[in-house]
């Protein structure tokens, strides 16, 4: 079968002008070869397309079976959605989430309201257009400001975390002349990141935990940009430890699993998605986002780190995908693949009080263990560019 391979990617340098983390989305050409490599043991014909202005001629001329899409796009208020709505266009069968789904989801105040809507915890937040609207009485100290329409952790800093009205002001307007679009304020929740993949319909692999003890001295205790694009780096103690399944009794992973699915279907998710959750110390999972579009590197990205926890190689994540994909366009009930563990995940968590259990974790260690390495095995120099997208 004929795949083309949708992408953008990460270019060898950046203009002057351009924020550092302006390509964080893009993937790196390692991971674009990691893709294509896999695929291509499934006996497929892999064709590398960067998204750009020239793709609609491509596809004209180079017609395909399927689109093997992760192009993140540039520019726009749903840039993730500018390739879905083209295939559409074309009538090219394509893998993942369609566009009303990926348009939602980047922007992180709509996304919000939806989750509300179905009952999925989620922080308090306001979205501002100026850095001197008042605050909203309902919001307390401490709280997070980010861009809101802006995916791998892209205009997050230590500072961004703010304890006052003043650095709450500074940040605000920092995004807003970095950024040029609203900014979302939301209360930071002090507790546990998590992430949990959904594959298929409906099927909740295990929650990743991210453990940021050892990364006291950077001042980031969340997932920053730098964080993100340095992770791993010692030198910077950028080094957090990934345990997966999450160190958690079951009877709270499960009730964050059946959240993190309620969430993605709030957004219209379809085939993969990964959900962001801070697990408070009162056992709230507050759902932070979801993503419908997550990094699929090998190495690097958190989505195949889960699903090898699941028992799922690389190579069948993505044929699963292409799977789905088909079955789709041929108007067949999207299947699922064999996991490791059976999981449930009809059990419904509650809406508005914690998970029982999730005060406190189960020993040091046990049930998670390490996810693949450390990472933090990783030298990783603030200037390399190599990184794909998590």
């Amino acid at each position: 079968m004929k795949v083309a391979l949708i992408h953008n990617v990460k270019p060898p340098a950046k203009a002057a002008h351009l924020p550092d983390d302006y390509y964080s989305e893009c993937d790196s050409p390692k991971s674009v070869q990691a893709i294509a490599k896999a695929l291509e043991s499934s006996g497929h014909t892999v064709f590398p397309v960067e998204a750009n202005q020239h793709l609609p001629q491509w596809l004209k001329k180079n017609p395909v079976d399927l689109a093997f899409n992760i192009a993140e796009g540039f520019q726009g208020e749903a840039r993730e959605a500018r390739v879905p709505a083209l295939l559409e266009l074309l009538e090219v069968p394509y893998t993942g989430s369609g566009v009303l789904a990926l348009a939602l989801a980047l922007d992180k105040a709509r996304s919000k309201q939806l989750f509300r809507a179905a009952g999925v915890p989620t922080p308090n937040f306001q979205l501002f257009s100026q850095a001197d609207e008042p605050l909203e009485g309902r919001l307390h100290f401490p709280l997070i400001v980010k861009p809101n329409r802006e995916g791998s952790a892209k205009g997050i800093w230590a500072s961004s975390v703010v304890h006052h009205e003043t650095g709450l002001r500074i940040q605000i307007q920092k995004v807003l002349d970095r950024y040029n679009q609203e900014v979302l304020v939301e209360e930071f929740i002090d507790g546990t990141e998590l992430t949990v993949g959904i594959l298929g319909p409906d099927q909740v692999l295990p929650a990743l935990e991210i453990d940021f003890s050892e990364c006291a001295p950077s001042g980031e205790f969340f997932y920053s940009w730098r964080m993100k694009e340095f992770q791993g780096n010692k030198d910077l103690h950028l080094n957090p430890r990934f345990w997966c399944p999450a160190r958690l009794p079951d009877s709270v992973t499960e009730g964050i699993g059946a959240v993190a699915l309620r969430a993605a279907k709030a957004v219209g998710y379809r085939d993969i998605s990964r959900v962001d959750i801070r697990l408070s110390s009162d056992g709230i999972p507050f759902v932070l986002e979801v993503n419908p579009l997550p990094g699929l590197d090998p190495e690097e990205s958190n989505f195949p780190i889960i699903s090898k926890a699941a028992g799922i190689t690389y190579e069948a994540l993505l044929a699963h995908l292409v799977h789905l994909a088909l079955e789709r366009s041929q108007g067949k009930v999207p299947s699922s693949i064999p996991l490791s563990k059976d999981k449930d995940s009809s059990l419904k968590a509650p809406r508005a009080q914690g998970l029982p259990g999730a005060g406190a974790k189960e020993g040091a260690e046990p049930p998670g263990v390490p996810a693949v390495a450390r990472r933090g095995t990783r030298q990783k120099n603030p200037k390399e560019e190599d990184l794909g997208r998590r």
